[in-house]
């Protein structure tokens, strides 16, 4: 590419979805238009058995790196995940064992596949952090620490709320940043990139290069996907999109976010370009549907994670069942041997307890032949050789009874 678009290229890297960079824009911006080939990366801790919708988002930003022919890793830190990362979390993550890590990070390459290139010219390389992590001696680790004091840990939002409400902070949680940071030093990489709820943990690995390797690293954080009350879409907070969801529930999970996200969720989760995003957003502003251009937004989303294949798929499902008012060419059918719509629930897969087919009934989310179940003690139709069962918008089951 000529001068002029690796300038345009290089421009929309350091703004779209970026919140930060450190130490300054222009450091990064200086670095990535010389010739120097950077090695950047971002750390993946397996904690559940898919990636999820903002892990996408900083692959996207880092496939604008290896475009541009800098060396990205994705690094999976199965050590790091056996501790878990305190980020704004109240209570101290339930520590994985080896054998749930594992079984998580084996899916993650595939489902990353469709937006890094791990093949051809310049592939991405995966790494696991246990090759260094857990290697370190006791004494190791001690002069780790060395490099922090306890003050400038407390200074994170979620130890310092934890601390006045009286609720433990375990030394081990200290640990997670000081090991995130040491991945840095480890791999003597040029960059780090991440959500900017990520920003301690990778300014920790930034003060270590300088401390160790004598190297300025540079930190680039993304902006959350959040909704309108300023909630972040992720796993912890039960509310993401999967990267291994069906097309229909990937589809049908955008369509149910509320309008306020659609601009961000562009400039976030998708390639459309910039000016036609804000075109879109004039056009909104001016009385257009959003409900149009939410359905471009699925429709890029799921194309983005799933495939083409896959967002046609999840259109056609959700103009058949949503649009139309039709229900789905196919219907799972299952056998209970009860009248109870609880039982019909737990054996259809509808959920997985009993405490969320309650929930899920208070919610009015759950139909039986159209019409809202209401009550928990709720019994299926005795008269009828096929029930309709339905959750949410998007999982019918045929129910027949012993």
């Amino acid at each position: 590419m000529d001068e002029q678009q690796k300038k345009l290229k290089v421009e929309e890297l350091l703004t779209r979805g970026v919140e930060n960079v450190f130490p300054n824009v222009d450091f990064l911006r200086d670095l990535l238009m010389s010739d120097k080939k950077l090695t950047l990366y971002t750390g993946y801790d397996p904690t559940a058995p898919s990636l999820h919708l903002g892990n996408g988002i900083t692959m996207m930003k880092l496939r604008q790196f290896q475009d541009l022919g800098h060396k990205v890793i994705m690094l999976i830190g199965d050590f790091t995940a056996m501790i878990g990362d305190p980020t704004d979390k109240s209570a101290a993550r339930r520590k994985l064992s080896p054998e749930e890590v594992k079984s998580n990070w084996q899916n993650y390459k595939d489902q990353a596949s469709h937006i890094l290139r791990f093949d051809g010219d310049n592939p991405v390389e995966v790494k696991f952090n246990s090759e260094w992590l857990a290697k370190l001696s006791f004494a190791d680790v001690v002069e780790l620490a060395s490099h922090f004091t306890v003050q400038r840990m407390m200074e994170r939002d979620m130890f310092e709320k934890r601390w006045e409400a009286g609720q433990p902070i375990y030394v081990h949680e200290f640990m997670y940043p000081l090991m995130q940071g040491y991945d840095s030093v480890a791999m003597n990489v040029d960059g780090e990139i991440g959500g900017n709820d990520q920003t301690f943990n990778m300014l920790a690995g930034r003060h270590l290069m300088q401390d160790f390797k004598q190297k300025e690293k540079f930190v680039l954080t993304i902006k959350l996907l959040a909704d309108n009350t300023g909630k972040k879409m992720s796993k912890s907070e039960g509310n993401t999109i999967a990267m291994d969801d069906s097309p229909e529930d990937m589809f049908g999970k955008v369509m149910s976010w509320p309008d306020e996200m659609i601009i961000n969720s562009f400039v976030l989760c998708t390639t459309v370009p910039m000016n036609e995003i804000k075109k879109m957003e004039q056009d909104m502003a001016d009385g257009a549907n959003p409900r149009d251009y939410k359905i471009k937004l699925a429709q890029e989303i799921t194309a983005a994670f799933l495939g083409a294949e896959a967002a046609k798929k999840g259109y056609e499902y959700f103009t058949t069942v949503f649009q139309s008012k039709e229900l789905p060419d196919e219907i799972a059918e299952f056998v209970v041997d009860s009248d109870s719509v609880i039982e019909a629930l737990l054996v259809s897969g509808a959920v997985a307890t009993k405490s969320d087919a309650r929930r899920q009934i208070d919610q009015g989310g759950v139909k039986i032949n159209g019409e809202t179940v209401t009550d928990y003690e709720a019994k299926l139709p005795t008269n009828e050789d096929k029930i309709l069962l339905q959750k949410g918008k998007r999982f019918f089951a045929y129910i027949k009874q012993k």
